[in-house]
């Protein structure tokens, strides 16, 4: 049996996809876009193309047309008396895309590792004895690392014991546990959108109803969205990032947190997303969201390594002894060795955070600067932390400019990628955590991209099959 997408699905999540001409190409860039972001998952069978014309208000003739394209493509299969169904696109090579020299990938937004990372992990193999003589089974956390994670807690302000700590397999696990033990089907979470799309994927799959409060750059949280959807809807959860925010990198000011506080008082659990709130490099650090009774997630991806899977939760003891409880269901807990490695990186997390806020400050500096050169009509933000840029387009060509960086070598996820609900198809998230040279490559794709894009002219070249987000 194959999933199935409906047509009134496929258009939502289309969003404006007719951008340039022949139509059944827009259509077929927006489709095969939606299966390469995994927005569609691989072996979803795909509307009747009479039932999808309908919907979308054009000619079958436009839909077989974009279906024929996206068979030659390799994006879906078509089986007479059985309908259209996407293709599991393989990944190869060493990332998430096939990755040919030259390529840029900024579909992840992950800083490359700290320096000292490796000396920290041979240190604690002389120590693997020690390390090994343990059941390796331990779902709440070793004692050690938790008193780490609280010490440093309690050094920020906000005093905090080893009860009140659970250590995860990083911070997704954390926010899958968090949605599967304190959420129930049919639930109403208040989220950010743009948002983490993995964060919503887990929220989903735990059962719950999203309900979008938007955010911008400039303009920061909509307070009178948020104050209005709280009392309409009634949430049980907030998921929230007010820290440098994936993907725009803003932050809360004092009112949007007091908003946010008063939905707390109406018996709301908020869940705050840390994972990027220590990558600061510009002037003046946010105001951090203090309050106690606040679900905190962090964890070592965004300021060690990405391949470091160690992430955690801080709650109150009876929300951590709930997660303890339910967490043998989805798993038996964090690698030893991984805790070890990371007890001894929160040691020195002082060292840490200003090499990476001197990575991050170059990689914002060389982005803002070649975009601003090569790119005036774009809106480019100036942060002061976090890890990209939500850059606003003029118009609502986030898709074929994807798709024709792609064809180029630049791998990066168009704006609607982070929407709940629709939308942003005039945005693109572009982190700037890789290397400038690479950075300034990538923009000059984009110019001649855009160039051709904003012309009505088709990128050149098909994308590849097995880029995967």
């Amino acid at each position: 049996m194959h999933s199935r997408i409906s047509a009134r699905a496929l258009n939502v999540a289309l969003g404006g996809w007719r951008t340039r001409e022949p139509a059944y190409e827009a259509l077929a860039d927006g489709i095969r876009l939606l299966c390469l972001d995994n927005r569609i998952a691989a072996r979803t069978l795909l509307p009747a193309e009479r039932v999808l014309a309908e919907t979308l208000g054009v000619s079958r003739t436009t839909v077989a047309s974009a279906y024929a394209s996206l068979r030659a493509s390799g994006h879906i299969d078509s089986v007479r008396g059985s309908g259209s169904v996407t293709t599991a696109q393989p990944v190869r090579g060493e990332g998430t895309v096939f990755a040919a020299p030259g390529s840029v990938d900024l579909q992840q937004a992950s800083p490359s590792a700290w320096p000292g990372l490796a000396g920290v992990i041979a240190e604690t193999a002389a120590d693997a004895a020690t390390l090994v003589s343990r059941t390796g089974y331990d779902t709440l956390g070793s004692r050690r690392l938790r008193a780490a994670i609280a010490d440093r807690y309690t050094a920020r302000g906000l005093p905090t014991t080893v009860e009140q700590v659970l250590v995860t397999a990083g911070a997704q696990s954390a926010i899958h546990l968090v949605a599967e033990v304190l959420l129930a089907r049919g639930d109403r979470v208040l989220i950010e959108t743009p948002t983490y799309p993995h964060a919503a994927e887990a929220l989903r799959e735990a059962g719950a109803r999203l309900v979008a409060v938007p955010v911008t750059t400039d303009g920061g949280w909509d307070v009178d969205r948020l104050r209005e959807a709280a009392r309409r809807t009634r949430p049980a959860m907030a998921y929230l990032m007010p820290t440098f925010q994936n993907p725009t990198g803003r932050s809360m000011d004092e009112a949007e947190q007091n908003a946010v506080r008063a939905v707390a008082a109406s018996g709301c659990a908020i869940v705050v997303d840390e994972t990027t709130a220590e990558l600061h490099f510009g002037e003046g650090m946010p105001l951090a969201l203090a309050d106690a009774e606040v679900v905190r997630l962090g964890s070592l991806g965004k300021t060690v390594w990405g391949g470091l899977r160690v992430g955690w939760v801080r709650a109150q003891p009876e929300i951590i002894r709930r997660l303890h409880a339910g967490r043998p269901a989805r798993d038996l807990g964090t690698p030893e060795f991984e805790q070890a490695v990371a007890t001894r990186l929160l040691a020195r997390m002082p060292e840490i955070l200003p090499q990476r806020g001197e990575l991050l400050s170059a990689g914002h500096d060389t982005l803002i600067g070649a975009l601003r050169r090569a790119l005036p009509e774009w809106h480019v933000p100036h942060l002061a932390g976090g890890v990209s840029l939500w850059v606003g387009l003029p118009a609502p060509l986030s898709a074929p400019v994807v798709l024709g960086a792609r064809a180029a070598g630049v791998y990066l996820s168009p704006g609607p990628r982070f929407a709940v609900g629709g939308g942003h198809e005039n945005r693109l998230r572009i982190p700037f955590t890789a290397p400038p040279p690479a950075l300034e490559r990538a923009v000059a794709v984009l110019a001649d991209v855009w160039s051709q894009v904003n012309a009505g002219i088709a990128p050149s070249g098909p994308p590849p099959v097995d880029a995967l987000v």
